[in-house]
């Protein structure tokens, strides 16, 4: 099964995959591929999306290592942001952009501890930490009715309670700088239109979807907390869950943009947010699933074509 840290399809019936126990220890953070040190205390100024717009600012991105977490650190990275990523293992390459090249440090962030030596690590290495990004995440397909109790709670851990482990360290290290900080949560459609075998995973991702605003209200106001609700999603997991090329245009064929979302897209909706141009949102939510699905009455009872 493909990892659950950033590597497969968000969002619909397609889930990441299993979690697997024994996470290896931090202790010392493991950080590779050192770059350049940011301007620690530079103004990001006015620049728009494309220009820089992260010039001297910090990012943790959890899974970010594959899948739709390397296209957010990669954006991030080639606008100017010094990048820290967290997996359970070393990828055999990081992500880059810009000329530059993410950092890593091997984490659980299912675990407390883990998850707070991600933060300590990017605080140790450039000094502050200007945005989080909560991507890891993700489940299997599993038969509600019959998973074990360590199998729901595993889910739970990842895609709800790590996410609040991470932002928990974020704040207390953001509300302490005079530009506070953002946290970006990476949700899934699921939350709002479950799809079989999915029962965990949706209730997961809609108390994500829910401590978003919540936790906004109480970081507030030095610290934003903002989420990115990824439809389908094409990964290179793709053909695990949508078949060859066929099936996945059949797939396609039912979203009112035309095509699947790719993890680009999902990092640029997560640049919008790290921009100056959304200084003012908080709590709020962006819903990148190109319109969402033609309902399934429709393609039963007449043929449908998207479009015009």
């Amino acid at each position: 099964m493909p990892d659950m840290e950033g590597s497969a399809i968000r969002g619909g019936a397609a889930g990441a995959g299993a979690p697997r126990a024994g996470a290896p220890g931090v202790g010392a953070p493991r950080i590779g591929a050192p770059g350049e040190d940011p301007a620690r205390h530079g103004d990001p100024g006015k620049d728009a999306p494309g220009d820089g717009a992260l010039h001297g600012r910090v990012a943790i991105v959890t899974g970010g290592t594959r899948g739709i977490g390397a296209a957010i650190a990669a954006r991030f990275l080639a606008e100017g942001a010094s990048v820290l990523v967290c997996g359970r293992h070393l990828p055999g390459q990081l992500p880059a952009g810009g000329g530059r090249t993410a950092e890593f440090i091997a984490a659980d962030v299912r675990e407390p501890d883990q998850a707070r030596a991600v933060v300590e690590a990017a605080v140790a290495r450039f000094g502050r930490l200007d945005i989080a990004v909560n991507n890891a995440g993700g489940a299997p397909h599993a038969d509600t009715a019959t998973v074990s109790p360590g199998f729901m709670a595993k889910i739970v851990a990842l895609n709800l309670l790590a996410p609040f482990y991470i932002a928990q360290a974020a704040n207390a290290v953001m509300r302490r700088q005079d530009s506070g900080g953002l946290i970006i949560n990476i949700g899934s459609v699921v939350a709002v239109n479950p799809a079989p075998g999915a029962a965990v995973y949706a209730a997961s991702k809609a108390g994500l979807a829910m401590a978003t605003r919540a936790l906004a209200l109480e970081f507030g106001p030095k610290v934003r907390v903002n989420q990115v609700t990824a439809g389908l999603v094409l990964t290179d997991q793709a053909a695990a869950f949508y078949g060859d090329e066929q099936g996945q245009a059949a797939v396609a064929a039912l979203i009112p943009a035309g095509r699947l979302a790719l993890p680009s897209d999902v990092a640029d909706a997560c640049l919008l947010l790290a921009s100056p141009l959304a200084g003012y949102v908080n709590g709020a939510e962006i819903r990148l699933d190109g319109g969402g699905e033609i309902p399934g009455r429709f393609v039963v009872a007449k043929p449908w074509t998207p479009g015009p």
